[in-house]
């Protein structure tokens, strides 16, 4: 709801972010004919790959991650809105916009650090676009994001069954173009409080998950009944795909991409001018931690 210094090179090739001994090629025996004797002998030798088939274990880590993070994600989620269905109301729209803002936050703070905690093919696209995510990592974490949502939608298809099974995935209360706007709109509040606690080293990073997070929980609150405030394309595909309902789905994919750019781009008007944008890496999360300043050389050198 983003990655070591191999993962921002944007000039390596693709998928090959690796940067440590594990990846090298392994030897692998060769027979090799003895012209004197006339026997064979083997000798080792290092069998070239292509780099473009190189998958590193972080890199897979990170895809993991994604999808498990998008998994808890969903399945907390929609489950509340499918608890709120079948027993008369027990949850509400506040209980349900808690649940999202609370699961986005718990899991920022969980994997964070591993893969930047996305889960969200907008936030991931408005990353790439303003060079803080390799582009060459965007569709398999896209997909990666649409793998859990499509779990999670099927895990609470089989729990909620018979006379409970629901359709909670996302549609329009009104117009296609009430929930276009409203998708744009709280898509772009998303990714522009996003950028700036992600990519400000002016902003305090340690509380960026409860900031999200409560961004999450103020869109489901006021957007929710208009559009089931989305945000997300992954979170209306999955229960659409499960459902095989996908009416209006093309309002939750464009709309969603569109202002997630667009709220990256007004916060980019408001960074520092000439000052450095600190791009994600593995070994933070995309809500990076502000700077801390403890020697007086580090005051000279960041100027404060």
């Amino acid at each position: 709801m983003a990655e070591n210094s191999g993962v921002n090179d944007n000039h390596g090739v693709v998928l090959n972010v690796e940067d440590d001994d594990n990846t090298r090629d392994s030897p692998t025996l060769a027979i090799k004919p003895n012209h004197e004797s006339g026997s064979r002998i083997s000798i080792p030798f290092r069998k070239k790959v292509s780099p473009r088939l190189r998958v590193s274990a972080a890199f897979m880590q990170k895809l993991i991650a994604e999808v498990l993070g998008t998994y808890i994600l969903i399945f907390a989620g929609c489950a509340s809105v499918l608890t709120n269905l079948n027993y008369e109301n027990v949850v509400g729209l506040v209980g349900i916009s808690l649940v999202w803002g609370l699961a986005v936050m718990v899991l920022v703070y969980t994997v964070g650090h591993v893969s930047g905690a996305h889960f969200n093919p907008s936030v991931t696209i408005s990353f790439a676009i303003y060079k803080r995510f390799p582009w060459k990592q965007v569709p398999a974490y896209i997909l990666a994001q649409v793998l859990g949502s499509t779990l999670a939608s099927g895990t609470l298809r089989l729990i909620f069954n018979g006379h409970e099974n629901h359709f909670f995935g996302t549609m329009p209360a009104g117009s296609n173009l009430q929930g276009f706007v409203t998708e744009f709109i709280i898509t772009f509040f998303l990714l522009f409080i996003i950028s700036g606690v992600a990519t400000d080293s002016r902003a305090v990073g340690q509380l960026a998950g409860f900031v999200v997070g409560s961004t999450v929980l103020l869109n489901v609150m006021f957007a929710g009944p208009i559009t089931g405030a989305s945000m997300n394309p992954a979170r209306s595909l999955g229960p659409a795909i499960i459902h095989n309902k996908y009416k209006g789905l093309w309002i939750y994919i464009i709309a969603p991409i569109l202002g997630g750019i667009s709220g990256a781009s007004a916060y980019n008007v408001l960074r520092l001018p000439n000052k450095p944008m600190p791009k994600i890496t593995e070994a933070r999360s995309f809500l990076t931690e502000s700077k801390k300043i403890t020697t007086p050389t580090d005051v000279c050198e960041n100027g404060n």
